[in-house]
């Protein structure tokens, strides 16, 4: 029994569990043979390729098995916490266990950030699927738990920081969604909706069930600018908590380097570079430096193509915040590399040349491809 194999049953990197056949019954590759890269997965799909629909089964199956020895996947609970969090939001009135959940949510972003911050952060550029509301929120928290982290904050802090994040629009989840394929300008009824929305989080959480103080006036102050222009209150500096701040400054970076159907996201050295400029008056100057330490010039996860002509990904920070780590995906000559090597962007050669959209970029690829097993979906 013959079936078409679909890119989803190919792997590059990964030696084939099954022997494949072209569509005349004829052997085309043998049980055991590694696809080293796109174009061949490409070329292969394209020729209508069919294997054995028992031993794809089997070696399901068998993958299904291994996952119990697998090690913990960041992804995976990066997903997972952007799924649960849309389900817990969107339902909240009617959540007996409101809080608990939340925070276990809170939990489990904190232990995928602090487990791999490299694959974490690579989640908020790389892995743009999810519906934005509850995505946005996630990526928030990432770069919030980052910060606190940085700042020495003690777990039980990072874990109400993290919920503060996840819950910080809770109130305008679903308008969010309909603003996604809105072309025309706000209308007045929605843009005070959205300028009321820390006070009316704050009133359906407690509604919830949920009365912890700091969780609650977090979410309530992280509009408020260091100036007094924000809202609701026009709060100034030392008025405004600290975490509300570490909200803020992680939620425009988010809100900047996101995709959405009505406009393309700002490259992520623009974004930060938008933040500093923006942000002079508005911002704390020391969680900009920290910020900027933490995520760096080039944030893991951005395209980037190297003086020797060679485009790739960041994927770890390097000795300085403008010198990080890269793994290259096309040659110079513009053909996709076999596998994904490692740059030094401190060698002149090495070195960023420019930033570039994902759409620049010519490859498909997976975060495993670059971090492992770490991030496998």
């Amino acid at each position: 029994m013959t079936r078409r194999i679909s890119i989803s049953d190919i792997v590059i990197g990964q030696a084939l569990q099954w022997d494949v056949f072209g569509s005349d019954g004829g052997l085309l590759l043998r049980r055991g043979f590694v696809i080293d890269n796109a174009n061949q997965v490409s070329t292969l799909i394209e020729r209508g390729l069919f294997a054995d629909i028992e031993d794809v089964d089997a070696a399901r199956d068998k993958k299904h098995m291994s996952k119990q020895s697998e090690i913990p996947s960041v992804v995976r609970m990066i997903n997972t916490a952007r799924v649960e969090l849309k389900t817990l939001s969107y339902n909240i009135a009617s959540e007996p266990d409101a809080r608990n959940k939340i925070l276990a949510l809170a939990k489990l972003v904190a232990t995928a950030t602090y487990m791999d911050s490299d694959v974490a952060l690579g989640c908020i550029l790389l892995s743009q699927d999810e519906t934005y509301s509850s995505r946005h929120c996630v990526d928030t928290a990432v770069v919030s738990l980052l910060i606190a982290r940085a700042l020495k904050k003690s777990p039980d802090e990072v874990v109400m920081l993290g919920a503060a994040a996840l819950t910080m629009n809770l109130s305008m989840l679903r308008q969010q969604e309909r603003l996604q394929d809105k072309s025309d300008a706000l209308t007045a009824e929605e843009q005070e909706s959205i300028s009321l929305h820390p006070e009316n989080t704050v009133s359906q959480l407690r509604s919830a069930g949920i009365e912890d103080e700091d969780w609650l006036s977090w979410i309530l102050a992280h509009h408020e600018n260091e100036d007094g222009s924000g809202y609701p209150a026009h709060k100034k500096g030392a008025d405004i908590p600290q975490n509300a701040k570490i909200i803020s400054i992680a939620d425009r970076y988010c809100a900047r380097v996101c995709t959405r159907s009505y406009r393309k996201s700002l490259l992520p050295n623009a974004a930060l570079r938008d933040i500093l400029i923006s942000g002079k008056t508005t911002i704390d100057p020391m969680l900009v430096m920290i910020f900027i330490r933490e995520l760096g010039t080039y944030p893991i996860g951005s395209f980037v193509k190297l003086v020797n002509g060679e485009v790739g990904v960041v994927t770890s920070k390097g000795a300085t915040t403008t010198t990080p780590y890269v793994h290259s995906l096309i040659g110079p000559r513009g053909a996709p590399l076999s596998m994904p090597i490692k740059r030094d962007t401190q060698k002149s050669l090495q070195s960023i040349r420019e930033v570039l959209h994902r759409d620049q970029v010519p490859i498909r690829f997976t975060m495993r491809q670059l971090w492992g097993e770490v991030a496998s979906l």
